[in-house]
């Protein structure tokens, strides 16, 4: 794959040598030339200043041949910026920012935008959710994937479903929901209501995950 890191602090440069290190092409951009010592003397990725939601920039960096762009700079609303020039005006399929403070997730997940938010191991976890194939992976257990998503039913042509119906049909287990307006969580019977836009937290079989994805946003 192709990938954009933006920022090269210990985080982005952890993750820049990730993907080299698994044989993919980097390009690593951060405005602080200084900033690629942390790279070391092994990266065999390529570099640029610059900013990194600045659309030159971006070009420079190749943006029109690229898979994934990592924002993980210090500051949410450049690696936000970063995210929405990638996917918005570049089209790029998977565009996932660094979240510094998690009072904002709600408003990330109405945005379709994919995050990691914490202050360890965020390399490790972006690197998990691209390698799956998809931004809503969180983990894998042997033959299952923790997923968390926002709920999209308009497949299904409908603005609710039950937790019993969604498992059933889909061989899924539910394991807690949060109201779109974060006005309430809980975990589910399945009885529970889900609404259209709602943040959920499910395990699904790894070969179910395709299948499922329409329900993702």
């Amino acid at each position: 794959m192709n990938i954009i890191v933006v920022g090269c602090g210990s985080v982005g440069s952890r993750l820049a040598k990730l993907f080299s290190d698994n044989g993919h092409n980097v390009v690593v951009i951060d405005k602080d030339q200084h900033a690629f010592a942390n790279l070391g003397r092994d990266f065999n990725g390529s570099e640029i200043i610059g900013i990194g939601y600045d659309e030159q920039v971006l070009a420079e960096a190749n943006i029109e041949e690229c898979d994934v762009v990592a924002a993980v700079t210090n500051f949410d609303n450049a690696n936000l910026m970063v995210a929405e020039v990638a996917s918005k005006l570049f089209g790029v399929k998977h565009a996932i920012a660094r979240l510094h403070n998690s009072e904002r997730e709600t408003a990330y997940a109405q945005l379709g935008i994919d995050y990691v938010c914490g202050t360890s191991l965020v390399a490790e976890e972006i690197f998990a959710k691209v390698i799956s194939g998809h931004g809503s992976h969180i983990d894998t257990f042997g033959e299952f994937e923790i997923l968390k998503f926002s709920l999209n039913l308009t497949s299904i042509r409908k603005k609710t479903v039950r937790v019993g119906e969604l498992e059933r049909d889909h061989d899924i287990r539910i394991i807690a929901f949060e109201r779109r307006d974060g006005s309430a969580s809980s975990i589910p019977t399945k009885d529970s209501i889900l609404y259209q836009g709602d943040s959920v937290l499910a395990c699904v079989r790894n070969d179910l995950v395709d299948s499922f994805k329409k329900f993702m946003y």
